[in-house]
């Protein structure tokens, strides 16, 4: 097994993550190993932008093909010289 130490914790952080501990019945140490269990168990994924993560996350459904409105010229004007 590894160690690792972490430096400068700021006493706010260690209180509170001996707290934690405390709640659930385990030692700071084992606290810590299962924080960074659950933390890292998960996919990490660093999307590139907000479009590439929108389309990732849609790309299940397919392509949806939208019609285009035509493009003609609209009503006239209104005339303000009567």
């Amino acid at each position: 097994m590894s160690a690792i130490t972490v430096r400068k914790l700021d006493e706010r952080l260690k209180k509170k993550l001996r707290l934690r501990a405390a709640e659930h019945g385990r030692s700071m140490e084992d606290e810590v190993r299962s924080i960074l269990r659950t933390a890292l168990a998960g996919k990490v994924s660093v999307e590139s932008d907000l479009g590439t993560s929108i389309r990732r996350r849609f790309a299940r459904f397919g392509d949806v093909k939208l019609e285009t409105p035509s493009r003609d010229t609209g009503r006239e004007p209104p005339r303000f010289d009567k």
